[in-house]
């Protein structure tokens, strides 16, 4: 815990006194840690700044994906997609955080039935009637971060696949509503993990949630295979993505070894994954972006 005095500016750049802002803050993380739970360091904490620049951010996110939704269909290339996300990402004076990151090449991920993540857009891939498809969009505007995604189902789709899309959405419905103040990361994990397996499916180990809002990708990794009284402390302040990657099959994945981005389940069955970004506040949650 860093030394300040209690009259000295709070270490998280409000301007305001610590003990008018986080010094109370502190003595409960100090509490927990001493309980023995595992504790977020300051940097996980966003001021109001910070959150008021990422909700603008994430306001863009949920617009990009609103267009998708009102114009995805049968027929349509992943590429086209790629497109409507650049434009619409740029056009409000916003960047596609996917764009060159780490060597993707791509504006948005495209991700199709037997694909977990990370799929690539393409002139080659073109929507067919049943399929399932997960667009994951991120936006950068003014230096801030956010990141959501959704599944859509092109036309008629089988009633396996629906169910399994609709599941998944529940799974995040479910580890929201356990995400509170001074809460636990893995109570949220198992309750995802819960669902998913009450209903037949499995969920990917290897690939989870994230911190988000200064970076792409910051701490904590965020677990569905985790356990209720286990995992990080959700301190007021934390801002983090629930995207569970559930599988129709076996959870079992592996990356494609020539694009080295996508990532299919190992059986060929269907995967789906919603995501969300959340605030955790003084008396819940606020959902960011969706």
């Amino acid at each position: 815990m860093e030394t300040i005095g209690r009259n000295d500016p709070c270490w998280c750049g409000s301007g305001k006194k610590y003990k008018k802002c986080h010094c109370h803050f502190d003595e409960k993380l100090h509490e927990m840690k001493q309980k023995g739970f595992l504790v977020p360091s300051h940097k996980f904490i966003k001021n109001q700044e910070q959150i008021e620049g990422i909700r603008k951010s994430a306001k863009i996110n949920i617009a990009v994906l609103d267009y998708v939704a009102e114009h995805i269909k049968a027929g349509i290339t992943t590429q086209q997609i790629d497109d409507w996300v650049y434009e619409q990402t740029t056009s409000q004076g916003a960047i596609p955080a996917p764009l060159n990151y780490e060597g993707f090449p791509k504006s948005v991920c495209t991700s199709i039935n037997n694909q977990v993540c990370h799929g690539i857009p393409s002139d080659d891939i073109v929507l067919e009637e049943g399929d399932i498809i997960n667009v994951d969009v991120s936006t950068i505007y003014h230096g801030y971060f956010s990141d959501s995604s959704r599944m859509f189902c092109i036309g008629e789709v089988s009633p396996e696949k629906k169910k399994l899309v609709e599941v998944t959405k529940e799974c995040v419905e479910l580890g929201l509503k356990q995400v509170k103040p001074w809460g636990l990361l893995g109570d949220m994990g198992q309750a995802v993990h819960d669902h998913a397996k009450a209903n037949g499916y499995t969920v990917v180990r290897e690939i989870g949630g994230h911190g988000v809002g200064l970076e792409f990708h910051e701490d904590p990794y965020v677990s569905y295979v985790s356990q209720k009284g286990h995992g990080m402390v959700m301190a007021p302040g934390m801002i983090f993505t629930i995207e569970p990657m559930v599988n129709m099959g076996t959870d079992k994945i592996f990356v494609d070894e020539f694009d080295d981005w996508t990532v299919y389940t190992e059986d060929d069955m269907p995967s789906a994954q919603w995501e969300i970004q959340v605030l955790v506040t003084e008396d819940g949650y606020e959902v960011l972006a969706y």
